[in-house]
């Protein structure tokens, strides 16, 4: 039975925090390095409904891809929500371990989690990390099908092959259009477009795509955007991470059960379609 600080030892070396963004706050925010660990509990979000379920797991160890404290703060008192989700977690010994854009970097990252669940064959980062020589780590991923599917189709695939969310997939471009090539960045992406266009892809799945940032994509030219929610996107790192623990694991004879969290922490809850109206071509304000 592994103490905390060994678990964690293992995990930063999965994901070293010093890969992280500048801004980033990863790492542990609370647990006791000498506290035993038996059960691990991965997920996106450091949400009261995911620290309940790593208490009712009765889970040592709480790992989610999301910080809690993103900009610091000076209390964690339970008068907020944060402040009660560290209440929850250090009432009953469960430690909290953040892996964020130290993750989105890593050889295999979030990115790489994302174009697994879309049956996609990686051929290199997006943008690459100059400090890999090996050219594997980095932003986002480049990626082929083994079979070309028109945009309609890819956008189905991706609808269906991603956790449903009240969102759904959105898709801007010529649904006939041939897919062969996709960039894929989990989480928000739109800060990337040079990059995608560099790359010559012809679709782009990614989230949080903005109105102005897409829409000058798209009368930029190609790629097509495939735009499905956050927590959808980097959900199946949650998958690979677990079964990157598992592995240390069994090689360490250390005897985790790791679990996976399938609550849903997308902050949407339903969607509502626009009902069909009569709409008028003529100008604001032109006679009838």
């Amino acid at each position: 039975m592994p103490a905390l600080a060994e678990v964690l030892t293992a995990l930063d070396a999965l994901w070293p925090p010093q890969r992280a963004e500048e801004w980033d706050a990863v790492g542990t925010v609370c647990g006791d390095p000498d506290q035993p660990v038996t059960r691990v509990l991965f997920a996106v979000d450091p949400v009261q409904a995911v620290a309940d379920e790593a208490v009712r797991l009765g889970a040592d160890l709480l790992v989610t891809h999301h910080p809690l404290y993103l900009r610091g703060t000076t209390s964690v008192a339970a008068s907020t929500f944060k402040g009660r989700v560290v209440h929850t977690l250090i009432k009953h010994d469960v430690a909290l371990h953040v892996a964020h854009t130290n993750a989105d970097r890593a050889d295999p990252g979030v990115s790489d989690a994302l174009a697994g669940a879309l049956d996609l064959r990686v051929t290199a980062p997006l943008v690459p990390d100059p400090s890999d020589p090996a050219g594997r780590r980095g932003l986002g991923r480049i990626c082929e099908l083994d079979v070309p599917l028109s945009l309609a189709a890819f956008g189905e695939r991706v609808a269906a092959r991603l956790p449903r969310t009240a969102q759904g997939v959105r898709v801007a471009g010529d649904p006939e259009a041939t897919v062969r090539t996709v960039a894929v960045c989990g989480g928000s992406g739109d800060g990337l477009f040079d990059a995608v266009r560099a790359a010559g892809v012809d679709a782009y799945v990614t989230a949080d795509l903005r109105h102005h940032p897409a829409s000058e994509a798209r009368e930029t030219g190609p790629p097509a955007l495939v735009d499905a929610a956050h927590w959808a996107t980097e959900w199946p790192w949650v998958e690979q991470a677990a079964a990157q623990l598992d592995e240390i694991s069994d090689r360490n004879a250390w005897g985790l059960r790791t679990h996976i969290s399938h609550t849903v922490t997308d902050p949407w809850t339903a969607h509502a379609s626009a009902t069909p109206q009569a709409h008028t071509t003529q100008p604001s304000g032109a006679p009838n």
